[in-house]
């Protein structure tokens, strides 16, 4: 407990034999309840968290009997948490990547009620590129701009880390329930948050890289992430900004997506005619120079919009 505020932090674990033990036990003093789920593990890792809750009181097991992915591990975590209305609920991963000497500059901007929601950022921690493997840090900064365009948070970087702290509030008021079941969730509760107009802030992390072994296979990852934040963002643009309270930044987005392909297809005519005649074509030349102008400048004004509306959910 901090302040009077109950703090919660759910442990999704999917195989995590030999670190859970190590997450558990450097688990700081003031976390009331420690929400570990078991996410069908095969490798005794449920063994090892039925040791430890012996041990400490804090811990609730939450079992899955098969393996459901880590968007539902951390639903039914959320969930439990709401039942036993935590004040603060932070994530905290079984794989000991979250370095819990963080935890507390995590959840301490929630409990002073400075933001309804804390998202750790590796980035912006000095000299990251050294620790963080590279293609992680290529990946995180595309995946930080895509997301920014996806969820309406500008100011957030790393959205790709599990390390957060949400309030009671938020976490009660967003449909959790609908939250994607697999990886790409960190977006998907992000554009939850902005759909209900919660502050979000970035606090910085240690990047912590050893024993652990990455799950994901890239490939399949950034696929479907890249994905789910083009629907999330078409999403959000219509229902926030023409269903909900319209606002022509909607239209600006609209006009971009119209003359940015129309221009690509007069540049594609344009070099075909000229490479086979070697004569510059005036007409689709125009239209060209038109449509790129039109739709970079419609994208800027957009993006620009975009930012001064979701400025007030900065933290």
């Amino acid at each position: 407990m901090i302040k009077n505020k109950t703090i919660g932090v759910v442990v999704p674990a999917y195989n995590e034999g030999r670190l859970i033990e190590k997450v558990l036990d450097t688990m700081p003093d003031f976390v009331d309840t420690i929400i570990v789920v078991n996410d069908g593990s095969v490798d005794g890792t449920k063994e090892k968290i039925l040791e430890k809750l012996q041990g400490d009181a804090r811990i609730i097991l939450y079992d899955h009997l098969k393996n459901k992915g880590l968007g539902q591990s951390l639903i039914d975590g959320y969930e439990k948490a709401i039942e036993l209305k935590l004040d603060v609920t932070a994530v905290m991963a079984g794989d000991a990547q979250m370095d819990p000497s963080d935890l507390h500059d995590v959840v301490i901007p929630v409990v002073q009620g400075e933001t309804d929601y804390v998202k750790g950022s590796r980035l912006l921690v000095q000299g990251v590129q050294e620790k963080m493997p590279r293609y992680r840090f290529i990946g995180n900064n595309i995946l930080t701009l895509l997301t920014k365009f996806a969820t309406g948070y500008w100011h957030v970087v790393d959205p790709q880390c599990g390390y957060t702290a949400i309030s009671y509030q938020a976490i009660s008021n967003i449909p959790i329930k609908t939250m994607i079941k697999g990886y790409g969730y960190n977006a998907h509760i992000l554009y939850m948050l902005n759909m209900q107009n919660f502050r979000v802030k970035d606090v910085k992390v240690k990047p912590v890289y050893g024993e652990e072994v990455s799950k994901i296979k890239l490939g399949k990852y950034i696929r479907n992430v890249s994905v789910l934040l083009l629907k999330l963002f078409f999403s959000r643009i219509f229902k926030k900004n023409m269903l909900i309270d319209f606002n022509p930044l909607a239209l600006f987005y609209l006009l971009s997506f119209i003359c940015l392909p129309l221009a690509l297809g007069f540049l594609i005519r344009m070099l075909v005619i000229y490479f086979s005649t070697f004569l510059m074509p005036s007409t689709t030349l125009i239209l060209f120079v038109f449509t790129a102008l039109m739709g970079v400048q419609s994208l800027f004004f957009a993006m620009w919009m975009d930012m001064e509306d979701n400025r007030r959910l900065r933290s």
